[in-house]
């Protein structure tokens, strides 16, 4: 991969890419940092406590910080990506969005302007939503503004809202003038913004300054945290390039006087075929009523109150709630992203079939069976990568007290698969722009 980089940055074209999507990069983190008027000084450290357990956690990891922060760029690129997944699943359902998504560049070109109404209209309602949110103080009573009135209301609104729609400029740039998806390297710079916070944290545990804990205990933690990461890493790295090859057999057929076809090849299914989308979907639903149990702030000793604290991410529930959604969430996912039917009729009008499997009916249902089995297996490696490290979390907080030392693992499967993803697919992008420029066509 390094000496993929170091060959990119040889060539003047690829190396103006990169520069652009870097200097975007930028840009986006200075917008992160750009304070919101009417906001309170020490909004940041109450944001951060009255985020914890709830998906707005999640919120703030993807934002980069900048949700608990509330700066400008506070709601980050969820609306962006909320309006996509949308659009995604109502092409299937709406055949007119069905038929622009088969209409080829230029019914994309229309899907993508529909895509940004509904991520302006998310992002408004996003950021009422989250201005009631900092006016309520996040559930605790306490106003995080400096000022209740209207006008107040509408410059806030109006800057998240218009910073939502900044960001999804911002990635549309790096989409059409750099290198990678803009969408996926946002969220990566974001996660990667994090690592001196939890490389500051993992210190305190060395050096014995966290509190409640011992010296012994605190390098414990460290040392396992770290061990954690690297195997999850490289799980992640080979479940990733992980693929079931279906053989498929191409009859020869005559055209002319030549022959055609006769050739072997596989159909590829990718054991991870769903990516982190079932993790995010499950998340969301999973922290949904810790997120209200938040808003409403019930009183200690009551039946609300409990309830909120068996769903919150401190109780066992949450982590077996989490495994079972991701893994109804992957079958849901596949269901609507492929259509083994559609496969196999492509396979049989191209002369294509699958050795000892009759074309046609049979075809598909032997893909399914295939894909039922793949899926099953891709979903427990994400509900593994997602839920170890909040069982982890849980069994140190018993031995500290309930201390929460480590809520940063809580989230940390999701993000290095997200991490990874994105590495992935902008060094495979790299490389075609490369072997694209190297190949010399057939006019020399």
């Amino acid at each position: 991969m390094l000496q993929t980089m170091r060959n990119a940055w040889k060539m003047d074209d690829l190396r103006g890419k990169i520069l652009f999507s870097l200097f975007i990069l930028l840009l986006y983190r200075i917008g992160a940092q750009i304070p919101v008027p009417f906001l309170t000084p020490d909004l940041a450290t109450q944001m951060n406590q009255a985020t914890q357990g709830s998906i707005l956690e999640y919120l703030n990891i993807l934002s980069g910080g900048a949700f608990a922060q509330a700066t400008l760029f506070a709601l980050g690129v969820s609306p962006y990506i909320t309006s996509s997944i949308v659009i995604q699943l109502l092409a299937v359902a709406i055949p007119a969005l069905e038929r622009l998504s088969k209409e080829g560049e230029e019914g994309k070109k229309k899907l993508n302007q529909i895509t940004r109404y509904v991520t302006v209209a998310l992002a408004l309602l996003t950021a009422v939503g989250y201005y009631f949110m900092l006016r309520n103080g996040a559930g605790s009573g306490v106003s995080y503004l400096t000022d209740d009135g209207v006008f107040a209301a509408i410059i806030i609104i109006a800057c998240y809202c218009a910073g939502s729609s900044l960001v999804m400029w911002l990635a549309e740039k790096i989409n059409e003038s750099g290198i990678g998806n803009g969408i996926s390297l946002i969220l990566f710079i974001n996660i990667i913004s994090r690592l001196p916070a939890i490389l500051g944290q993992l210190i305190n545990l060395c050096t014995g300054k966290s509190a409640g804990i011992p010296l012994w205990g605190g390098i414990l933690i460290a040392v396992g945290s770290v061990v954690l990461s690297l195997a999850m890493l490289i799980l992640i790295v080979f479940i990733n390039d992980s693929e079931r090859r279906i053989p498929v057999q191409y009859a020869k057929k005559v055209v002319g006087r030549k022959m055609y076809g006769g050739q072997s090849s596989t159909l590829p299914i990718k054991l991870n075929n769903t990516g982190v989308m079932p993790i995010i979907f499950a998340s969301s639903i999973v922290s949904l009523p810790a997120t209200i149990g938040m808003f409403f702030n019930p009183k200690e000793g009551t039946f609300w109150h409990g309830f909120f604290e068996l769903f919150g991410s401190s109780s066992w529930l949450y982590a077996v709630l989490t495994l079972v959604l991701i893994v109804a969430f992957a079958y849901f996912y596949i269901l609507i992203s492929f259509n083994p039917v559609e496969v196999s009729n492509n396979l049989k009008k191209n002369g294509g079939s699958i050795p000892g499997i009759r074309p046609g009916k049979p075809t598909s249902d032997y893909i399914t069976k295939v894909l039922n089995r793949i899926t099953l297996i891709g979903a427990i490696f994400l509900g593994i990568i997602a839920v170890v490290p909040m069982i982890i979390n849980l069994i140190v907080n018993i031995f500290t007290d309930g201390s929460n030392v480590m809520s940063m693992l809580s989230f940390g499967g999701s993000s290095i698969i997200i991490v990874v993803g994105v590495v992935i697919e902008t060094a495979r992008e790299i490389e075609g722009q490369m072997t694209m420029r190297h190949y010399k066509g057939f006019l020399e």
